[in-house]
């Protein structure tokens, strides 16, 4: 039996942020990775490739729709698969540069590849070899969620990692859900000349988010070609001659989407299972996620768990990553650092991206029982009429009584990168006052922070560039 100090199950972002602090700290550690290649969902299935693939459609999409008088774009030449091979090279070599290079530096860490199963509260097992340690991090990620739906699995689809991987652009793509992955590869796609259609369970897309913003979203998406069809009640899927056939049932009245192919983005599964975690004693929801306390511990204490194998408020892969290192350090040092995840921003990279930090006006009212929002359009922001991107909105919940700022929700051309913004505006507890002394870079998007704030006692549309 080989002894460490700590095994970290998982080769993802949660993992390998946990094995960096690990040989910082200069702990015997082991990193036993199945599955996926080093780097997991992100590089290798996720954030990477699917932004390659959205920037190549933004790219082909502003060429037609730049709205810049006197001047005229063609797209000479669009080769789908000349796009896809592109992207998987720039996967191959983020891969190669970020995780296995970094994993080579690592002295105190030894990579074992396998699957690990618990067979005790400090032993797991792998390819019949058996490993013992004092201390435990799971970061074994989730793979996509598959419905129930009748014949599905016999019709056949895809998840997010074949439709990256696709050689040939299907004509026509059904998907399924429209929450992050759904919207994100759905616009894709249209704009790479595939016809879209979405069906989504609940009354909106993105559920839980801020109305205001989903209903433009929504508006936007439908203007370039995709076919969003909300309270869609899937019964069964069918093959109808080469065609992919969802049936589906939207007010009482039954209808049906035929498609070369079905892709589902109906969320994630937590990947605990064959894990052993029951060996171990450790506890799982009812969606099978580890249960962990806000110092990512598990019901056993030398037991962490880190990233989308967890009950965890959010599952980025920026928390994940600074859940791992937080778990390497609370687990060896005893610590209990924690993450305050009301000030975590997130995105969805639409064009343009909806982004946002905080509470929505729902939450605040549901937690504070009081909320006062404004929302702005960006046709009043002047570098937002000097793009002739005038198409996104800015919305902001303050704590009336104190004017603490609350939540900060966008849909605006690089709002991942703005947002950063009003995640520090959150994380500080800044006050509409905070941000009225503020004095951003004109003309830039940023300025619709100010305008925001200053939406709370102004006519915004009534005051001039300089404000």
């Amino acid at each position: 039996m080989k002894n460490f100090d700590l095994v970290i199950i998982g080769g993802g972002a949660g993992a390998f942020a946990a094995a960096i602090r690990a040989n910082e700290l200069k702990i015997n550690t082991a990193m036993i990775n199945a599955g996926l290649p080093l780097g997991g969902t992100c590089v290798n299935v996720g954030c990477v490739p699917s932004k390659i693939l959205l920037h190549a459609g933004e790219v082909l999409h502003r060429a037609k729709t730049h709205h810049v008088s006197g001047i005229a774009l063609e797209v000479a030449q669009f080769d789908f698969a000349a796009v896809v091979e592109e992207e998987l090279a720039m996967v191959a070599a983020s891969r190669k540069d970020k995780y296995e290079n970094v994993l080579a530096g690592l002295e105190h860490v030894t990579l074992i590849e396998g699957y690990a199963t618990f067979t005790g509260e400090k032993e797991v097992v792998v390819q019949g070899e058996k490993l013992s340690a004092e201390k435990f991090i799971i970061a074994t990620g989730s793979t996509a969620s598959i419905p129930p739906i009748p014949q599905l699995r016999e019709v056949g689809f895809v998840t997010h990692i074949e439709a990256l991987h696709l050689k040939e652009r299907p004509e026509s793509l059904a998907i399924i859900g429209a929450g992050p992955v759904g919207l994100e590869f759905a616009q894709m796609y249209a704009r790479f000349g595939t016809k879209v259609t979405i069906l989504q369970k609940d009354d909106t897309i993105l559920t839980g988010a801020e109305p205001e913003l989903t209903a433009r979203l929504t508006e936007i998406l439908e203007n370039e070609g995709v076919t969003i069809h909300t309270k869609a009640a899937i019964s069964r899927a069918e093959k109808e001659d080469s065609k992919k056939v969802l049936v589906f049932e939207q007010e009482g009245v039954q209808e049906k989407v035929a498609a070369d192919e079905i892709l589902v983005a109906a969320g994630k599964t937590p990947n605990t299972k064959g894990l052993g975690l029951e060996h171990a004693g450790v506890v799982v929801d009812a969606r099978g996620a580890v249960v962990v306390n806000e110092w990512l511990q598990t019901n056993q204490p030398h037991i962490f768990a880190v990233g989308d194998v967890t009950n965890a408020p959010l599952r980025l892969e920026t928390t994940a990553g600074r859940e791992g290192t937080l778990a390497a350090e609370n687990a060896v040092s005893g610590t209990q650092h924690r993450i305050d995840y009301r000030s975590v921003p997130r995105t969805v990279f639409t064009d343009p991206q909806f982004a946002s930090v905080g509470w929505t006006e729902q939450e605040q009212m549901e937690t504070a029982g009081v909320c006062a929002c404004r929302t702005v359009p960006f046709e009043i922001i002047p570098k937002a009429q000097i793009m002739r991107r005038t198409e996104g909105l800015i919305k902001m919940g303050v704590d009336p009584k104190t004017g603490e700022i609350r939540g900060i929700h966008m849909l605006a051309p690089n709002a991942g990168d703005l947002i950063a913004q009003g995640a520090l505006l959150i994380q500080n507890r800044n006050t509409l006052d905070d941000l009225l002394r503020s004095l951003p870079v004109f003309p830039t998007l940023s300025e619709s922070f100010k305008y925001a704030a200053l939406a709370f006692t102004k006519d915004v549309a009534k005051l001039s560039c300089c404000i």
